[in-house]
């Protein structure tokens, strides 16, 4: 019997349906994981119990609601697009999983772990930074499944691909459409992280946020640091692309609770920059390759809505890579190419 390599894609992952109750669970799920709300299990149960589930439930719904598509979820919807696509490439067996919800990761690690042919399974976190909260998650989940439904099952996991020159190519044929346009300013929201999060993911203990250019003086902490990650994303793009120096600027979306988040804010950037002589605004979102709830209504809705009400004139959010072809066959060269790839998965997470 030949032995085979398989791959698990694995994203974000959404309530099954935009009603309270799926919303409901899905966030029960999402924010009891402690590498997203990092307190003590007790602590946590009692702030996502208490503070958060008794209310939080009906607006998202009200959110995931604007944006739903007929035939479901965008970013499920979206990620099983990318993963017929990557089959028609590449003949090894595929699964698609998402941290929270469905399809599960024991859903899908169990499937491929029934499988006696493969011996290796390739991880590709769909999310091009670390984060605690994302790509270590991943790993740490698909890592637990295995030890139940693939034992004996080698793990090997993509490399954050930040600054891949395929990434950000794929990224520049994405977005020149929009590049080609008349625009005052290209806005860069990246997701927000607790700034905590940096600092435990720190492998050196000493240099994450101790400093106002600590992205920008070389460290071993950079491999894990999602900051300095995405202003390399940024750095790299914008350089691809040929955007001016002073056209264009990153900010931070998504915050929750009141500890301090990466800042500047995009929600109050989008207040200010009309007054700035910003008009013409295109938004993108390197920290989601699939449009989902944190893009289109976050943004697409809500963060329009704030920036036309200050005085703007015209915003256009530019879609993620979803499908993009370019994007499709950037995943698909990657199988094949092993400086992509961690040999084990024990060089992924950080030494703290």
């Amino acid at each position: 019997m030949e032995a085979r390599d398989a791959m698990l894609l694995v994203n974000l992952g959404s309530p099954d349906s935009p009603s309270v109750k799926d919303v409901r669970r899905y966030l029960n799920q999402f924010l009891m994981d402690g590498r997203v709300l990092d307190a003590p299990w007790l602590i946590r149960r009692l702030i996502v119990s208490l503070a958060i589930l008794p209310f939080r439930p009906k607006q998202s719904a009200e959110a995931y609601e604007s944006i739903w598509w007929d035939e479901g979820s965008p970013l499920v919807v979206i990620s099983r697009r990318v993963q017929a696509a990557l089959q028609e490439r590449i003949a090894n067996p595929m699964e698609l999983a998402m941290t929270y919800g469905s399809p599960s990761i024991p859903h899908a690690v169990k499937a491929l772990g029934a499988n006696p042919e493969i011996q290796t399974i390739n991880l590709l976190p769909l999310f091009p930074h670390y984060a605690m909260s994302t790509f270590e998650t991943i790993v740490v989940a698909v890592q637990d499944a295995m030890k139940r439904f693939a034992p004996g099952k080698h793990l090997r996991v993509i490399k954050p691909f930040y600054d891949n020159e395929a990434y950000i190519n794929a990224l520049v044929d994405n977005t020149r459409e929009y590049l080609q346009r008349d625009y005052d300013h290209l806005l860069f929201s990246y997701h927000g992280l607790p700034e905590r999060h940096l600092r435990k993911t720190d492998p050196t203990g000493n240099h994450c946020l101790k400093s106002a250019d600590c992205c920008q003086v070389d460290s071993p902490a950079h491999r894990t640091c999602y900051r300095a990650q995405v202003f390399r994303t940024t750095e790299t793009f914008v350089r691809a692309a040929g955007i001016p120096d002073n056209q264009y600027s990153v900010t931070f979306q998504s915050r929750l609770g009141r500890d301090p988040w990466l800042q500047p804010f995009t929600d109050k950037t989008l207040e200010v920059l009309p007054e700035r002589g910003v008009k013409k605004l295109l938004v993108m979102c390197p920290a989601f390759v699939s449009d989902c709830l944190e893009t289109l209504e976050e943004i697409g809705i809500r963060g329009r809505e704030t920036f036309m009400d200050a005085g703007g004139e015209e915003f256009e959010l530019i879609p993620c890579l979803n499908e993009h072809p370019t994007w499709i066959e950037t995943l698909a060269g990657w199988w094949d190419d092993p400086s992509m790839w961690h040999a084990d998965a024990g060089e992924v997470l950080p030494k703290v």
